[in-house]
């Protein structure tokens, strides 16, 4: 059963470039800021983590996005990203649900992380929600549960897809292809048609495909945790 009163973990990249390019990268604002609009007006509590823990890089910083721009400008909010916690120092056992945000820099540090394979698994276990979009599902190609097998096994997922690396000319700049990957670990993924909003619930494992997604999987955690 999940525990409605406890707070929901978003979880952002430390990795600020994208691969040998050189060019910048961090967590995608508007993967944090949607989905937070969503549990913030349903009265849900949302605390901070990134891997390396302070203030992790910033990317898609659209400030013409309303929902970027309140946040943005909101001096509690920039409060909350520059001090993150590190996700290694954080219990698992306090939170409902762990929301992994994208960004291109999660295609690096997400899948390397032993915390998040950790606190993934360990919040999930406990009856709790994990969720992530876009390239935040790169979160959960590396996360096993007790009995050894992949968390996503069997399970039906969205992500960034393939096609959409290639539309953005990074399919050869990322370490490794999302959708394709976790197809290999046993994931059903479920594709829609470039920058088309497409979010997966499969039980406890919420997925959504692209930017255009966030708010998607904002609400799908939110209607979890009323359930």
């Amino acid at each position: 059963m999940t525990d409605a009163a406890k707070p929901v973990l978003f979880v952002l990249t430390s990795h600020g470039v994208k691969g040998d390019s050189g060019q910048p990268t961090g967590f995608y604002l508007g993967e944090v800021t949607h989905p937070l609009a969503v549990l913030d007006a349903a009265g849900i509590e949302v605390e901070f983590a990134s891997i390396e823990g302070g203030e992790p890089p910033v990317d898609g910083l659209d400030l013409d996005d309303a929902t970027n721009a309140r946040y943005w400008n909101d001096e509690t909010f920039r409060a909350a990203i520059r001090n993150t916690a590190k996700l290694a120092d954080v219990d698992p056992a306090r939170y409902a649900a762990i929301f992994f945000a994208g960004g291109h820099g999660a295609m690096w540090d997400l899948p390397q992380s032993p915390a998040v394979a950790s606190t993934a698994r360990d919040i999930f276990e406990a009856g709790g929600i994990v969720a992530a979009v876009c390239h935040g599902p790169a979160a959960l190609v590396n996360v096993r549960l007790s009995d050894g097998s992949y968390l996503v096994a069997g399970r039906n997922v969205s992500a960034f897809t393939d096609s959409e690396e290639r539309a953005v000319g990074l399919d050869k700049t990322v370490p490794f292809l999302l959708a394709s990957t976790l197809t290999e670990r046993g994931a059903i993924h479920h594709p829609a048609a470039d920058w088309n909003a497409k979010v997966v619930v499969d039980g406890r494992l919420v997925t959504g495909q692209n930017p255009q997604s966030a708010t998607g999987v904002g609400e799908a955690i939110r209607d979890l945790l009323a359930a």
